[in-house]
């Protein structure tokens, strides 16, 4: 038998596994359900957006393919720590909580909450509060401080799975005010069916929303984190992550 044969053979096929692997694109775990300007599907089906695209130029910057998995988001860290995807890049607050399950790269962005209602409710901030209906996403920053500091001040809090459905519910007057993400609901309300809706006031900085969006990633996984985090230094740094904000939002929410 030819030892030294089979044993290059074996150190090729293993060469050519690594390879292999090495090629295996990442995959980024987003919500299943579209969430407008950050993540939605074009008219061609396509997954867009601004953490789309975002996602994607941090992936050219660390060299490696990606390609978008979307996942309900109730079940995304669950499917992060199982493997089913790699990172969750999906408008994801690091906050203590999160951060006993799973890591997050440095953030990339930050905006606060907003409280959207009728023009016509007089409503100047959280203290106006009492009587209200008051929807907000659950398994969020919002659903989280809306539990922490608001439980004694809203007349009744609803929990939904997922945001369209609270927009919808205010807009059909089940709701008085929703609680949301500000950029989210600055698009919700370019909609001619919200007419009439406006931004009331934003949440005040709250430990529940934590220190930023960044992206998630499973506990020691410290190659990916470092890799992230250089790539998303390099999008700050060249304009990339500045103009795709501009070009959804008309601002800078880079961090």
């Amino acid at each position: 038998m030819n030892r030294p044969l089979i044993a290059a053979t074996a150190l090729a096929a293993l060469g050519l596994s690594a390879t292999a692997q090495a090629a295996e694109p990442l995959k980024i775990g987003i919500s299943a359900e579209p969430y407008p300007p950050f993540t939605y599907t074009s008219s061609e089906g396509e997954w867009t957006g601004f953490e789309v695209e975002l996602g994607m130029a941090i992936c050219e910057a660390m060299a490696r393919s990606c390609e978008i998995t979307p996942t309900g988001w109730s079940g995304i860290i669950p499917s992060l720590n199982a493997g089913r995807i790699d990172m969750i890049m999906n408008s994801m607050s690091i906050t203590e909580a999160r951060q006993r399950v799973i890591d997050f790269s440095d953030p990339y962005y930050f905006t606060p909450g907003a409280f959207v209602a009728a023009d016509d409710l007089a409503l100047g901030g959280p203290d106006d509060l009492g009587g209200k209906v008051l929807g907000v996403q659950a398994a969020t920053t919002n659903a989280t401080y809306a539990r922490r500091a608001l439980r004694d001040t809203v007349g009744d809090i609803r929990l939904y799975d997922q945001a369209e459905q609270v927009n919808r519910d205010l807009l059909a007057g089940r709701l008085d005010v929703i609680l949301a993400d500000e950029i989210a609901m600055t698009e919700f309300l370019e909609r001619d069916e919200a007419a009439g809706y406006e931004i009331k006031a934003t949440a005040p900085r709250h430990e529940a929303y934590g220190e930023g969006v960044g992206i998630g990633i499973r506990q020691d996984d410290d190659a990916l984190q470092s890799a992230l985090n250089d790539a998303i230094a390099e999008v700050r740094a060249n304009g990339t992550c500045t103009a795709l904000s501009e070009e959804y939002f008309g601002t800078d929410i880079c961090t």
